[in-house]
Protein backbone atom coordinates (compact mmCIF):
# COMPACT_ATOMS: atom_id res chain seq x y z
CA UNK A 1 0.00 0.00 0.00
CA UNK A 2 1.05 3.55 -0.89
CA UNK A 3 0.31 5.85 2.11
CA UNK A 4 0.62 10.05 2.82
CA UNK A 5 0.62 11.22 6.58
CA UNK A 6 0.19 14.80 7.42
CA UNK A 7 1.73 15.20 10.11
CA UNK A 8 4.07 14.41 12.81
CA UNK A 9 2.28 12.30 15.49
CA UNK A 10 1.11 10.05 12.74
CA UNK A 11 4.43 9.93 10.77
CA UNK A 12 5.58 8.42 13.78
CA UNK A 13 2.80 5.96 14.28
CA UNK A 14 3.15 4.54 11.33
CA UNK A 15 7.11 3.40 12.69
CA UNK A 16 6.15 2.60 16.02
CA UNK A 17 3.77 -0.32 13.71
CA UNK A 18 6.56 -1.24 11.80
CA UNK A 19 4.98 -0.05 8.65
CA UNK A 20 6.72 3.95 7.90
CA UNK A 21 8.26 1.40 4.73
CA UNK A 22 4.80 2.51 3.04
CA UNK A 23 4.99 6.04 3.06
CA UNK A 24 5.43 7.84 0.00
CA UNK A 25 5.16 10.87 1.44
CA UNK A 26 5.22 13.59 4.69
CA UNK A 27 4.14 17.04 5.81
CA UNK A 28 7.24 19.24 6.04
CA UNK A 29 7.55 18.65 10.18
CA UNK A 30 7.68 14.95 10.21
CA UNK A 31 11.16 14.18 11.18
CA UNK A 32 11.56 10.99 12.42
CA UNK A 33 12.60 8.45 11.68
CA UNK A 34 15.73 9.32 9.66
CA UNK A 35 14.49 7.18 6.94
CA UNK A 36 11.68 9.45 5.93
CA UNK A 37 14.28 11.98 4.58
CA UNK A 38 14.42 11.33 1.40
CA UNK A 39 10.40 11.38 1.02
CA UNK A 40 8.23 14.11 -1.29
CA UNK A 41 7.06 16.77 1.66
CA UNK A 42 3.23 17.77 1.08
CA UNK A 43 3.99 21.27 2.80
CA UNK A 44 3.39 22.33 6.11
CA UNK A 45 0.88 20.14 8.54
CA UNK A 46 -2.00 23.17 8.41
CA UNK A 47 -1.62 23.93 4.54
CA UNK A 48 -0.83 20.72 3.30
CA UNK A 49 -0.77 20.83 -0.93
CA UNK A 50 -3.24 18.62 -1.79
CA UNK A 51 -2.17 18.40 -5.29
CA UNK A 52 1.10 16.85 -4.81
CA UNK A 53 -1.04 14.06 -2.59
CA UNK A 54 -3.27 13.68 -5.09
CA UNK A 55 -0.21 13.11 -7.53
CA UNK A 56 1.05 10.67 -5.64
CA UNK A 57 -1.92 8.08 -5.54
CA UNK A 58 -1.86 7.22 -2.30
CA UNK A 59 -4.44 4.07 -1.01
CA UNK A 60 -4.61 5.43 1.86
CA UNK A 61 -3.72 9.33 3.80
CA UNK A 62 -3.53 9.13 7.59
CA UNK A 63 -5.04 12.62 8.19
CA UNK A 64 -5.12 14.49 11.38
CA UNK A 65 -7.36 17.03 13.47
CA UNK A 66 -4.62 17.65 16.23
CA UNK A 67 -4.11 21.13 15.69
CA UNK A 68 -7.02 23.74 15.04
CA UNK A 69 -6.72 24.75 11.28
CA UNK A 70 -6.45 20.89 9.64
CA UNK A 71 -9.93 20.82 9.12
CA UNK A 72 -9.38 22.35 5.59
CA UNK A 73 -6.57 19.29 4.80
CA UNK A 74 -9.36 16.73 5.59
CA UNK A 75 -12.22 18.93 3.64
CA UNK A 76 -9.77 18.60 1.06
CA UNK A 77 -9.57 14.98 1.40
CA UNK A 78 -12.83 14.15 1.22
CA UNK A 79 -14.18 16.73 -1.56
CA UNK A 80 -11.53 14.69 -3.88
CA UNK A 81 -12.60 11.38 -2.64
CA UNK A 82 -8.86 10.40 -1.71
CA UNK A 83 -9.47 7.47 1.12
CA UNK A 84 -8.34 8.46 4.50
CA UNK A 85 -8.50 8.44 7.92
CA UNK A 86 -8.75 11.34 10.29
CA UNK A 87 -6.65 11.16 13.68
CA UNK A 88 -7.19 13.21 16.44
CA UNK A 89 -5.61 11.78 19.89
CA UNK A 90 -6.16 13.83 22.95
CA UNK A 91 -4.84 11.03 25.72
CA UNK A 92 -2.74 8.15 26.08
CA UNK A 93 -5.33 5.80 25.57
CA UNK A 94 -6.28 7.44 22.66
CA UNK A 95 -2.65 6.94 21.05
CA UNK A 96 -2.94 3.45 21.74
CA UNK A 97 -6.55 3.23 19.70
CA UNK A 98 -5.14 4.70 16.63
CA UNK A 99 -2.29 2.26 16.69
CA UNK A 100 -5.00 -0.25 15.92
CA UNK A 101 -7.20 2.10 13.70
CA UNK A 102 -4.22 3.01 12.02
CA UNK A 103 -3.29 -1.43 11.56
CA UNK A 104 -6.75 -2.02 10.95
CA UNK A 105 -6.97 0.42 8.04
CA UNK A 106 -4.03 -1.25 6.24
CA UNK A 107 -5.58 -4.29 6.99
CA UNK A 108 -2.49 -4.96 9.74
CA UNK A 109 -5.14 -5.60 13.04
CA UNK A 110 -3.06 -8.21 14.70
CA UNK A 111 0.12 -5.88 14.17
CA UNK A 112 -1.79 -3.30 15.57
CA UNK A 113 -3.24 -4.94 18.24
CA UNK A 114 0.15 -5.93 19.73
CA UNK A 115 1.68 -2.98 19.03
CA UNK A 116 -0.68 -1.50 21.51
CA UNK A 117 -0.14 -4.33 24.05
CA UNK A 118 3.00 -3.27 23.82
CA UNK A 119 2.35 0.53 24.27
CA UNK A 120 0.22 -0.21 27.27
CA UNK A 121 2.71 -2.10 29.07
CA UNK A 122 5.78 0.46 28.63
CA UNK A 123 3.34 2.91 30.29
CA UNK A 124 2.18 0.72 33.00
CA UNK A 125 5.77 -0.33 33.53
CA UNK A 126 6.66 3.47 34.68
CA UNK A 127 3.35 3.51 36.20
CA UNK A 128 4.05 1.41 38.38
CA UNK A 129 7.16 2.90 39.52
CA UNK A 130 5.29 6.35 39.96
CA UNK A 131 2.90 5.01 42.64
CA UNK A 132 5.87 4.20 44.68
CA UNK A 133 7.07 8.18 44.75
CA UNK A 134 6.08 9.52 48.38
CA UNK A 135 6.63 13.16 47.64
CA UNK A 136 5.00 13.55 44.56
CA UNK A 137 6.79 17.31 42.60
CA UNK A 138 4.77 19.87 40.78
CA UNK A 139 5.26 20.31 37.68
CA UNK A 140 4.91 22.92 35.07
CA UNK A 141 4.85 23.04 31.31
CA UNK A 142 5.41 25.52 29.03
CA UNK A 143 4.42 25.20 25.12
CA UNK A 144 5.17 28.95 24.38
CA UNK A 145 6.07 31.65 26.42
CA UNK A 146 4.61 34.92 25.06
CA UNK A 147 2.04 34.49 25.41
CA UNK A 148 2.25 31.96 28.16
CA UNK A 149 0.50 28.44 26.65
CA UNK A 150 0.38 25.50 28.95
CA UNK A 151 -1.23 21.96 28.76
CA UNK A 152 -4.63 21.54 31.21
CA UNK A 153 -6.32 19.09 32.66
CA UNK A 154 -7.33 17.34 29.16
CA UNK A 155 -4.26 17.09 27.53
CA UNK A 156 -1.39 13.86 27.36
CA UNK A 157 0.98 15.79 29.82
CA UNK A 158 -1.41 15.84 32.69
CA UNK A 159 -0.94 11.99 32.03
CA UNK A 160 2.81 11.71 31.74
CA UNK A 161 2.84 14.20 34.98
CA UNK A 162 0.82 11.72 36.90
CA UNK A 163 2.51 8.40 35.42
CA UNK A 164 5.53 9.77 36.45
CA UNK A 165 5.13 10.27 39.80
CA UNK A 166 3.91 14.21 39.77
CA UNK A 167 1.69 16.20 39.27
CA UNK A 168 0.51 19.05 36.23
CA UNK A 169 0.29 22.40 38.61
CA UNK A 170 -2.65 23.35 35.66
CA UNK A 171 -4.15 19.98 36.31
CA UNK A 172 -7.05 21.88 37.52
CA UNK A 173 -8.23 23.66 34.46
CA UNK A 174 -10.40 21.87 32.56
CA UNK A 175 -8.98 22.39 29.26
CA UNK A 176 -6.83 21.07 26.67
CA UNK A 177 -4.33 24.13 26.38
CA UNK A 178 -4.49 27.03 29.09
CA UNK A 179 -3.67 30.62 27.99
CA UNK A 180 -2.11 32.22 30.83
CA UNK A 181 0.43 34.63 32.57
CA UNK A 182 3.61 34.20 34.37
CA UNK A 183 1.84 35.65 37.64
CA UNK A 184 -0.37 32.49 37.52
CA UNK A 185 2.61 30.78 37.23
CA UNK A 186 4.88 31.61 40.23
CA UNK A 187 1.30 31.67 42.30
CA UNK A 188 1.21 27.38 41.66
CA UNK A 189 4.88 27.23 43.10
CA UNK A 190 5.90 24.07 41.16
CA UNK A 191 8.86 22.33 41.72
CA UNK A 192 9.40 22.06 38.31
CA UNK A 193 9.48 24.31 35.34
CA UNK A 194 9.29 21.95 32.09
CA UNK A 195 10.24 23.85 29.17
CA UNK A 196 9.05 22.50 25.57
CA UNK A 197 8.02 25.01 23.18
CA UNK A 198 6.13 24.12 19.98
CA UNK A 199 7.93 23.43 17.31
CA UNK A 200 11.07 24.80 18.73
CA UNK A 201 14.33 22.89 19.06
CA UNK A 202 15.71 22.08 22.58
CA UNK A 203 19.42 23.71 21.56
CA UNK A 204 17.14 27.03 21.13
CA UNK A 205 16.02 27.60 24.18
CA UNK A 206 17.93 28.83 27.03
CA UNK A 207 17.45 28.72 31.12
CA UNK A 208 17.40 32.12 31.74
CA UNK A 209 14.19 32.83 29.25
CA UNK A 210 12.98 32.07 32.44
CA UNK A 211 15.30 33.11 35.12
CA UNK A 212 14.99 36.87 33.86
CA UNK A 213 11.27 36.70 34.78
CA UNK A 214 10.13 38.97 37.37
CA UNK A 215 9.92 37.27 40.63
CA UNK A 216 11.73 34.30 39.26
CA UNK A 217 13.70 33.85 42.47
CA UNK A 218 10.11 33.63 44.97
CA UNK A 219 10.57 30.11 43.49
CA UNK A 220 12.84 29.32 46.21
CA UNK A 221 15.03 26.77 43.83
CA UNK A 222 18.26 26.32 45.03
CA UNK A 223 19.96 26.45 41.90
CA UNK A 224 19.11 26.00 38.06
CA UNK A 225 18.47 22.50 37.78
CA UNK A 226 14.94 22.82 37.92
CA UNK A 227 14.35 24.56 34.91
CA UNK A 228 14.32 21.21 32.56
CA UNK A 229 14.87 21.99 29.21
CA UNK A 230 13.51 19.08 26.95
CA UNK A 231 12.65 17.82 23.51
CA UNK A 232 9.49 19.02 21.66
CA UNK A 233 9.55 16.34 20.12
CA UNK A 234 8.85 13.28 22.77
CA UNK A 235 5.99 16.07 24.71
CA UNK A 236 4.04 18.01 22.44
CA UNK A 237 3.24 15.36 19.83
CA UNK A 238 0.63 12.66 20.84
CA UNK A 239 2.46 9.97 19.32
CA UNK A 240 3.66 6.95 21.09
CA UNK A 241 7.05 8.76 21.15
CA UNK A 242 5.56 10.40 24.69
CA UNK A 243 6.53 6.92 26.11
CA UNK A 244 10.48 7.32 25.80
CA UNK A 245 9.30 11.06 27.18
CA UNK A 246 7.88 9.77 30.09
CA UNK A 247 10.57 7.66 30.79
CA UNK A 248 13.28 10.72 30.61
CA UNK A 249 11.37 12.72 32.67
CA UNK A 250 11.04 9.92 35.42
CA UNK A 251 14.91 9.58 35.66
CA UNK A 252 14.93 13.82 35.65
CA UNK A 253 12.40 14.99 38.22
CA UNK A 254 13.76 11.91 40.80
Amino acid sequence: MRVISLCPSNTEIMEYLGMSHLLVGVDDYSDWPASIASLPKLGPDLSINIDLVEELQPDLVLASLSVPGMEKNVEALVERGIPHIVLNPQSLTDIEEDLIKTAEALNQLDRGKQAAKEFRERLDAVKQQGLKINKKPYLYWEWWPKPIFTPGKINWLTEISEAAGAFNVFHDVELASVQTDWEDVLSRKPDFICLAWVGVRKEKVQKNNVTNRPGYETLGFADNSSILILEEELYCRPSPRLLEGLEKLFTLIH
